[in-house]
């Protein structure tokens, strides 16, 4: 029994992509001279075929999420960017201090590269970063794995890049420094550079509870850390509070003001804002709309999806880590084809998974599960030729996955914890046709304020309660699935990653204005809280 999909005879309904036609990209300002810090750099320089025997190089450019939105920024600004060198030709094409001018054919900004040896890399990266942050601010103190040498590789990295920073700042620098990788960064930065220059971070995964975070080893050096940033951004209210409230729980010394959402420490002062974070949405929507059946029957075809013709088509797109809670989502599913029997054989859910950090035992072990379970599922119920998970782990260009995401009927996200989630709005933007598609949403991710009220709101781990969202999504009435989506599109392109970047800047003019002081207290009431003007 599918859906009633209202599709015309092609498949499609085209319906416009974006509703205001004379939006413009890279609108948003840095106040001062720009130096952005990240892990991923925008441009990574590899020889071609992994030989250097013919010297001939390739280069690959940022083609989606922050690195993507950052670029254009960074060329209007003539700024910096530091970030890791992981390409196998990055420093034969660099100078001496690893710094080459990018984008190749217009060299609008300086990329600077910190070379990281293999043992860098494993303690700083998939060490500390990965095996006690990650866990830690996910809350699963349970995984965190504190081996020897890690921190102080985290911590000899994070002063690498802040040195690299020192060698760039002037008196009007604006430094941006983004995610859990450079903790300890923005302290070394600050004492390091003119007292002028302002210094900003945006932490893009969750930040835990004081009771979680106590597990944290070098706790308190983390903290102290990052309220060397003036300006501290996380998602959403909670996880910046719950900041706050390790801060007033770990550093007594500092004088924290969760009204104002503020800490003073050694007479500076750190101002913590949430600001939720958007995708490309414009560039979703075109592709998605470039995105024709012969792509997607050829997607079919190679992956061995279902047609569309013939079932309904759920969809998942995680990494596969185990905060995604794919397996809570297969259980979840199981448990609706024991319940729906009538389902069966109509309702396929392809489940797109991205093997993630597979140097780290804990994610080899979660792959394992996530594929056994497919295989379970699938021998439990399948019947000729239909299988009710088809699971795919192979690399899909964007065009591809645009693709997926307008074919699918339903769309399940259901981390068990994430910061923000940018799948769930990359589906929404990319469903262009007037199918009225669903979304089913965790409501443990950040994405759930923007989203949640015209999504089908799961728990992640109830798995009965889980199935029965599944089933009301399908029986779900055309008109109803349409008017969700069309609220759901038009939340998606308000908030969408230019709107985001004009906020960060705007509060880092605020704070960049009068750097000593950190500018003016906001009033707790007032809208200012997350969204200056």
């Amino acid at each position: 029994m599918p859906v009633t999909d209202e599709r015309s005879s092609t498949g499609r309904q085209s319906v416009r992509v974006n509703e205001d036609d004379e939006r413009r990209r890279g609108d948003a300002v840095c106040p001062g001279s720009l130096i952005v810090v990240s892990n991923r750099q925008p441009y990574r320089h590899e020889y071609e075929d992994g030989s250097e025997t013919d010297r001939s190089i390739t280069v690959d450019e940022p083609t989606g999420g922050l690195t993507a939105g950052l670029d254009p920024v960074v060329q209007q600004a003539s700024g910096t960017w530091v970030a890791w060198g992981d390409g196998d030709a990055d420093f034969d094409v660099a100078n001496e201090n690893g710094c080459v001018t990018v984008p190749p054919a217009e060299g609008a900004y300086t990329l600077r590269r910190i070379d990281l040896c293999d043992e860098a890399v494993d303690s700083y990266y998939y060490g500390f970063s990965n095996r006690v942050l990650w866990p830690l601010c996910h809350g699963f103190p349970t995984l965190i794995d504190d081996r020897t040498n890690d921190f102080e590789w985290y911590r000899t990295v994070n002063e690498r890049f802040a040195n690299a920073v020192g060698d760039h700042a002037t008196d009007d620098a604006v430094v941006w420094l983004q995610d859990y990788h450079f903790a300890l960064a923005p302290r070394m930065i600050r004492e390091s550079i003119p007292a002028d220059a302002t210094v900003a971070q945006f932490w893009h995964v969750p930040w835990p509870a004081p009771s979680t975070f106590q597990h944290c080893p070098a706790g308190g050096r983390i903290l102290e850390g990052l309220l060397g940033n003036d300006l501290l951004g996380f998602h959403v209210d909670q996880y910046a509070d719950r900041f706050l409230d390790c801060v007033n729980r770990f550093l007594p010394a500092a004088t924290v003001d969760k009204n104002r959402r503020t800490v003073r420490d050694g007479g500076e002062r750190t101002r913590v804002v949430a600001t939720p974070m958007g995708i490309d949405a414009e560039t979703h929507a075109r592709d998605a709309e470039s995105a024709d059946e012969e792509m997607f029957d050829a997607l079919c075809s190679e992956h061995g999806l279902p047609d569309l013709d013939e079932t309904v088509i759920g969809l998942g797109v995680d990494r596969l880590d185990y905060t995604k809670g794919i397996p809570e989502r297969l259980a979840a599913l199981e448990r609706f084809f024991e319940r729906h029997p009538d389902w069966r054989g109509e309702f396929t859910f392809v489940q797109k998974a991205t093997p993630s950090r597979t140097e780290i035992p804990a994610y080899e072990r979660h792959g394992e599960l996530v594929r056994s379970e497919v295989e379970r599922i699938n021998s439990r119920f399948e019947s000729g030729g239909w299988q009710p998970v088809v699971y795919t782990d192979e690399y899909l260009e964007e065009a591809e996955l645009c693709s997926l995401y307008r074919n699918a009927d339903v769309m399940i996200v259901s981390p068990l914890v994430d910061g923000m989630n940018l799948v769930a709005q990359e589906f929404v933007a990319a469903s262009v046709d007037d199918a009225g598609d669903v979304l089913l949403l965790s409501d443990r991710v950040g994405a759930h304020e923007l989203l949640g009220s015209h999504a089908v709101s799961i728990d992640p781990t109830d798995v009965d309660d889980f199935a029965d969202r599944i089933a009301h999504a399908l029986a779900m009435p055309a008109y109803e699935r349409r008017r969700r989506l069309d609220v759901l599109r038009e939340r998606v392109f308000d908030a969408d990653l230019d709107r985001w970047m004009q906020t960060q800047f705007d509060w880092i003019r605020r704070v960049h204005q009068d750097p000593r002081s950190r500018g003016p207290d906001v009033d707790p009431d007032s809208s200012e809280r997350t969204r200056p003007v």
